[in-house]
């Protein structure tokens, strides 16, 4: 009987020998507390953990990405989207994120949440759509701030769909056909105020010139017998048709 007793404690103390060794991988690390009381942090590599005495949490140190639910939200010109993100964080201080919160995962999901209705609440629908850079840096920037006193770096923020309502997207698509007919016109307009200008320069040159004149209206005429036309109409120049309705109206 005393041989079984003997041998019961013997394992029972490999037992415990053995479970004091714990290994942590290169991303991890051991927030250790010593009877309830936070103690250090360890790793990584090979640990000591005194059972009875000690108790181990273990924190991932790599970075998480975390996917934002979609999320209804109201932009500044009350125009109703639903908007889904994706988060990218890690772990910087175990202490913190096992101290200072229950759940690291589920309070950065719902901050993140309240922080995209928020945020983009702030913004009209053009400029969730245009700005996504400067939205993303927004709310990552907020994330941050709020998230240093659990430990953790929030790296990136990217919002991946904002889905419209059908008749929005209808209205969209009018305004962006009323925008390019307007620059259309616009340009049309500043083509057409061009070329009156080139024609401008064109008329002055002509009549400081008279032999400019000359050759233009032989190059007209090069150009219409170029034609396969069997009409051909000789244009008279000003200054051959003046005289003679000068010397018509002495007559008269």
């Amino acid at each position: 009987m005393g041989t079984y007793i003997l041998l019961t404690i013997v394992g029972i103390i490999v037992l415990l020998l053995v479970s004091m060794f714990k290994i942590l991988n290169e991303y991890e690390r051991g927030v250790i507390f010593m009877l309830g009381r936070f103690y250090k942090v360890k790793g990584p590599g090979l640990i000591i953990v005194i059972p009875l005495i000690q108790e181990m949490v273990k924190v991932d140190l790599r970075t998480i990405v975390l996917d934002v639910p979609s999320q209804d939200v109201i932009s500044r010109d009350n125009v109703s989207v639903k908007v889904n993100a994706v988060i990218y964080f890690r772990i910087i201080d175990p202490e913190k994120a096992v101290i200072q919160v229950a759940n690291v995962f589920d309070a950065t999901s719902q901050l993140a949440q309240t922080t995209l209705r928020s945020v983009l609440g702030k913004h009209d629908l053009d400029e969730m759509l245009a700005e996504r850079d400067k939205l993303n840096s927004d709310i990552q920037e907020i994330l941050d701030e709020h998230t240093d006193a659990w430990g953790i770096k929030v790296t990136n923020v990217e919002i991946k769909h904002v889905d419209i309502d059908e008749s929005m997207i209808r209205a969209i698509a009018k305004q962006a056909e009323a925008e390019r007919n307007r620059r259309a016109k616009v340009i049309h307009a500043q083509g057409e105020q061009q070329a009156a200008e080139q024609l401008v320069q064109a008329a002055d040159q002509l009549v400081t010139n008279p032999q400019a004149l000359q050759l233009r209206y032989l190059q007209t005429l090069t150009d219409v017998a170029g034609e396969k036309s069997s009409t051909i109409v000789f244009p008279l120049p000003m200054d051959v048709i003046e005289p003679l309705m000068k010397k018509l109206k002495g007559d008269k």
